[in-house]
This record gives structure tokens, sequence and C-alpha cells, in this order.
């Protein structure tokens, strides 16, 4: 089950498995703690979730640039991990919203920092042809702790007797794992050629001893391969309608379901999540990535029909066991396609610009999305977002007509 993922890989997943531990423990505590505890409005809570998830973006960005241009990886996972954990204890001392909105801060920056030379290191220590299963592993590790988080909140709110603020003081367990894992076991990173500044240029105004004639320049796309540029625009299509699942689990609460059994079902997305992620990985790695993402974009669209015509509430764990196949299908699978699109030394910049891109254009999704709720129907943005996917699974046959094909092995040579 885990020829070709190499130990760089494995400790990165078992990295996430506990980070999704702390960080979905605290996921659906935040927004109540905020009104709560804190007495905060909503007004507040989606201007915290705003500054958070966009400082993110902007760093998978910037973050995955530097990380090609000084050719290292570990630095910025290690590092980005770190100031995730150190956000847990600082909500513990919260008394006030601003405090929550810096240790928010403080958490997003981490993420934005670490992820995309993250999904680079993975493909830098993964053979072609084990790509897809590489990023379908980490996936499933990842997913498989964001279903164990919610259950542990759960058991601990029980015992707690509903008392939110010690359970930011039990996430930073997990978190603080996390770390001294990566700093004992993770490998220095395989190196990778060249550097992105040969064709990817920011308009800096320094200069450098190493890049003295540099001190000018402009974001330029000319460098990446125009089968990049048309998926990032796909993308970028459907994810204006891809908005949080903040809105699936209003929806089921609509709907009739306890709060716990909102959790639950929560639960059962990220459950199927997690024992598919591996499965479709392997799956992009034997036939084109291309139509495994577009039946993933398909699947999404056929359960966002579900939830915006919900009328019986039990479809609702139906409906999140299948959206668990969308997921599965795409996440992981659209980064090891953004890889097979790139040249090596472009991994880093290639990801964080997909990942930049995608996160901003979420968050105009949710805003959409919300409009909608309010002034249109609580129907309206479900079946707006699965518009957007129809549409992007159209641009995907039309215009996605270069794409990877599976990598061949040759056997006992151990060469791909």
């Amino acid at each position: 089950m885990l020829k070709g993922i190499k130990k760089n890989v494995i400790v990165l997943g078992i990295a996430s498995f506990f980070t999704d531990i702390s960080s979905e423990m605290l996921y659906p505590v935040i927004p109540i703690f905020l009104t709560a505890t804190l007495g905060a409005p909503m007004s507040v809570v989606g201007l915290i979730e705003g500054i958070a998830e966009s400082t993110a973006s902007v760093l998978k960005a910037l973050s995955g640039w530097f990380s090609d241009r000084i050719r290292k990886r570990r630095p910025f996972v290690i590092t980005g991990y770190t100031l995730s954990s150190l956000a847990k204890p600082l909500l513990f001392l919260a008394y006030a919203w601003p405090t929550v909105l810096v240790a928010r801060f403080i958490d997003r920056f981490g993420k934005g920092l670490r992820t995309s030379a993250r999904d680079a290191l993975i493909a830098d220590s993964t053979d072609a042809a084990y790509r897809g299963k590489a990023f379908g592993f980490h996936r499933a590790m990842d997913t498989l702790g964001a279903c164990i988080g919610p259950l542990l909140t759960i058991w601990f709110l029980t015992a707690l007797k509903d008392n939110l603020r010690p359970i930011f003081l039990i996430a930073f367990i997990p978190a603080l794992l996390t770390v001294l894992i990566l700093i004992f076991f993770l490998k220095k990173e395989p190196p990778h050629s060249g550097t992105a500044t040969d064709v990817i240029r920011f308009r800096l105004h320094f200069r450098s001893a190493e890049f003295p004639e540099r001190s000018e320049g402009k974001f330029d796309l000319k460098g990446f391969d125009p089968a990049f540029k048309r998926f990032l625009f796909i993308s970028s299509i459907f994810a204006i309608g891809n908005s949080s699942d903040a809105f699936l689990i209003m929806r089921a609460k609509a709907a009739g379901l306890s709060t716990s059994l909102v959790i639950l079902a929560y639960v059962v997305y990220n459950f199927s999540h997690s024992i598919l992620a591996t499965p479709f990985g392997i799956l992009s790695d034997k036939m084109p990535r291309k139509t495994v993402i577009i039946i993933g974009y398909a699947v999404f669209a056929a359960v966002y029909i579900g939830f915006g015509l919900l009328k019986d509430v039990r479809m609702v764990w139906v409906l999140f066991a299948i959206y668990g196949f969308y997921i599965a299908m795409t996440d992981g699978v659209s980064k090891a396609f953004v890889i097979d699109l790139v040249e090596e030394r472009l991994r880093g910049t290639a990801l964080g610009l997909y990942h930049c891109v995608i996160g901003l254009l979420a968050f105009l999704a949710s805003l959409i999305a919300g409009l909608l709720w309010t002034h249109v129907g609580a129907s309206t943005p479900f079946l707006y977002g699965a518009a957007m996917a129809g549409i992007s699974c159209i641009a995907f046959v039309i215009f996605m007509k270069q794409t990877s094909k599976p990598v061949r092995i040759v056997k006992n040579r151990g060469e791909i």
C-alpha cells in the first residue's frame, strides 16, 4: 500500500494528521466562542475569517515562489507549522475578539507559509509514477485527523460541561507534537534544479549579490506552460462557486439536525474523504488526471443540487458521504496535476499561485453565497455552485486537451 511513498511524504502525512486533529477540534468551537463567550457579533466572525483566509491565500503564493528561489522547502514547513501551533494557547488567553483575530492571523500565516512548500516537497520526494498516490496519501492522513478532531471536541465538551476555553489548550498538544515530529524526522529536501527567477520576476526594487541585474521585473506568467494557465483558469471558474463548507453545515442545521448531529455529519464527510483520497490518487496515476477531476466536479454539482433541493433530513447523511468522493477526486489530484504541468524548478511557485487564486476566489464565493442565501433563498447558493461546477466540467473537456499521461515504471531498473 505504501509502495512509492517516501519517508518525507509519510512524515508530512503524520504531521498533517496531528495538525488536523488540533485544527478541527477548534473549527466548530471558535464561532461559538466568539459569539457566546466573547459577545462578538456575526459580522466580526466574518471579518476574522475573511482576514485569516485571505492572509493564508496570499502567503501561499509568496512562500511557494520564495521556496523555489532559495531552493529550500523544509524551513518553510517547520516554521509554518510552529506558528500555527502557537496560535492555540493564544486563543485560550483571549478575553476580547481582537485577540482571536491576532490568533487566527498567526494560525493562517503559518498555513500560508507552509502549504506550497510542503506540497512541493511532496512532489520533490516522489517519483512521477506515484505522484497522485503520494498526494492522495497525504490528504487521507490529513482528513483522518479531521475526523478525529470534531469527535474529541464533542467528548471534551461533555466532560467539561460545555466549557470551551480549556479546549484551546488541549488542542495545543497535538499541534506541538506535529512540530516535534517535523524537527526530528523530516529529512532535508532532495535536490531540485533551477530557480524560478529565470522566468518568474517580481517588481521588488532591490539588488542582491546573487541577482544584481534583477532590480526590477514583473510577475510574468509567460514561463508557465499554456496547459497550466488553462487549468488555473478552469479551476478559478469552479472556485468562484465553491463556497465554504459552513454553508453545508448551516443547511444541515436548518434541515433539522441538532448541533451534535451536524458535527457527526461533517465527520461522515471527512471519513469518506479520508478512505477515498489514496485510492483516487492511485487511480489518477493510472489514467489521465483530467478525467478524475472532471468526474469530481460532476459529483460536486450533484451534491450541491441535492443540498439545494433538500426535502428529507435523512438525505443530509447521504449527501455528506458523497461529498467526500468529490474532495477525494479533486484535492490531492489537482495538486499532482499542477506538478505535471510545470517544470521542476517552478513547482513551489505554481502550487503557491494555484493555492492563492483558489483561496481568494473561495472567499469571494462565500461572500456571494451569503448574499444569495440572505436575499434570494437558502437553496440558491447551492444551485449557483452546481452551475459553476457544470461550466467547469464543460471548460475542462473543451480546453484541457493537453494533459499528462500515466507514467510507466521500467521493471527491474527503478527508473521512471
